[in-house]
């Protein structure tokens, strides 16, 4: 997980991840963001970056793992083209987090590294190029227990760790651009003792996740089943055949020959004033599931409503303060004891949702890009509808002006002729002309057809511009059949 921080893990470089996922952006100025510490030259010293061990320290306190007291950084030995130091700093022995959980899954430990540079490969050249505008941009890794046993349940957590890094700010983590890379190691055993490990990498969506882990399940089952063993690598995830694919044997730690390095100073967290428990537990926004708990428990919105809010912190502001004009304090509008909300409190909250996801979400790309009236006069429409005084119709008009040009509803439904008539003989009137326009749908009503008198209540309303009661004209039009 790419952190969010102003520069590199351990030089003064600037992390821009425009520039880090070039490639994905069509940048065409590789190797702008570098320095001699990122690009190892010889003497170069690296320095810790204090904000990304902050952030790892958040997202560990938010998961109730516990903070190390002793941290320190070691070297991670291996050769690739994109690592010119031949060694990746990160942690071995003494992570930053132990324990914690996270969407019902256990987690083993969350450390610090940092990332490699990229390398670009020319079929056509037969050349390779290295762009070291990614090296050493702070990485996050985080380690769950074995306790996922299926494609859905690791995309579940992987979709709620994703939330959770925006909610504290700590990464975009946006999969297609790498800022949140999801490997998966999986193993299959008859017994409870944990089979031959394989790692599947390249997987970019959280619906690649599900289906490579399946896969990998039942090509491993498979190779089993047949007597064969299977073999401890690493395996890549074609996206259009939907397999696994062999990529190079996989390494165990042993053979990356860690140890502490010299370079950088052992850490005692607890002597760092920011780094105490009681600052990073201050630094914690609202989390996801408490989100969650507010606006089910509280508010008592269904559990597909409630993630829309989730998921959006826009939303979530502008509902609460909606909710506070909707339901007064101390006064939740008919609540009876042992229930939070009474039934007038319970149709404004989900009249209130039920047009702003159906009829406001649609309005814009994502939900941080759409315009919101004010929330007092959005709570005043909600009222007008719950309590009759428009109609859903006029309510869907009334809100489009309110969107288009401002203003208050009833300013606005005066204006527009759209409060609700509820006066039977204007009613009336109104029927006659369309029965008048319409005797043949009307004899299939009068024959016990029910879908012509929703045609026919539909073209009162067209006639009354949305002003006339519905259920009122399904009255008067039932009795004139009789």
């Amino acid at each position: 997980m790419e952190l969010k921080t102003a520069t590199k893990m351990f030089c003064r470089c600037q992390n821009n991840p425009a520039l880090s996922t070039s490639l994905r952006a069509g940048e065409t100025r590789p190797n702008i963001n570098i320095c001699p510490v990122c690009t190892a030259q010889p003497g170069a010293l690296p320095v810790i970056n204090k904000e990304a061990v902050r952030q790892v320290l958040r997202v560990g306190v938010a998961l109730n793992g516990t903070v190390a007291d002793f941290t320190e950084f070691d070297r991670k030995n291996y050769f690739y083209p994109d690592i010119p130091k031949g060694y990746q700093i990160s942690q071995y022995k003494y992570p930053l987090i132990s324990g914690g959980e996270l969407n019902g899954v256990k987690i083993t430990r969350i450390h610090l590294e940092e990332d490699t540079a990229k390398s670009t490969h020319s079929d056509k050249a037969d050349e390779s190029y290295i762009d070291f505008n990614r090296s050493s941009l702070p990485l996050m890794e985080l380690v769950t227990e074995p306790v996922i046993h299926d494609g859905q349940t690791a995309s579940a957590f992987a979709k709620e760790l994703q939330t959770l890094m925006r909610y504290l700010g700590a990464s975009e983590a946006n999969m297609e651009k790498g800022q949140m890379r999801i490997e998966a190691n999986i193993s299959v055993a008859r017994s409870n003792v944990l089979g031959t490990k394989v790692e599947v990498k390249n997987l970019n969506s959280f619906k690649s996740v599900e289906k490579a882990i399946d896969f990998e399940i039942a090509r491993q089952i498979e190779v089993l089943e047949n007597g064969d063993k299977v073999i401890q690598e690493t395996r890549g995830w074609d996206e259009n055949k939907q397999i696994t694919f062999s990529q190079r044997l996989k390494e165990s730690s042993h053979d990356y020959r860690y140890f502490p390095d010299p370079d950088l100073p052992k850490l005692f967290l607890s002597e760092i004033p920011e780094f105490s428990l009681e600052a990073i537990k201050k630094s914690l926004p609202e989390l996801p599931w408490e989100r969650r708990q507010h606006f089910t428990e509280q508010l008592g919105l269904k559990s597909e409503d409630v993630e829309v809010f989730v998921q959006s912190h826009k939303l979530a502001e502008f509902f609460r303060a909606v909710a506070e004009k909707l339901v007064p304090k101390g006064n939740p509008l008919g609540a009876v004891q042992g229930f939070p909300l009474g039934p007038l409190a319970e149709a404004y909250l989900q009249s209130a949702v039920n047009y702003l996801t159906t009829d406001l979400l649609g309005l814009a790309p994502t939900p941080d890009e759409l315009t919101l009236p004010e929330p007092s006069d959005y709570a005043e429409l909600i009222k007008m509808v719950v309590e009759k005084e428009v109609s859903s119709r006029g309510a869907k008009d009334i809100l489009a002006v309110m969107l288009r040009e401002g203003g208050e509803p009833r300013v606005i439904a005066r204006a527009k002729g759209l409060f609700q008539v509820h006066d039977e003989g204007a009613i009336s009137t109104i029927i006659d002309e369309v029965i008048k326009k319409n005797e043949a749908v009307f004899a299939e009503f009068k024959a016990g057809k029910e879908k012509s008198l929703q045609f026919l209540i539909g073209q009162a309303m067209k006639a009354s511009h949305g002003s006339a009661n519905p259920e009122l004209l399904k009255k008067l039009l039932q009795n004139k059949a009789k």
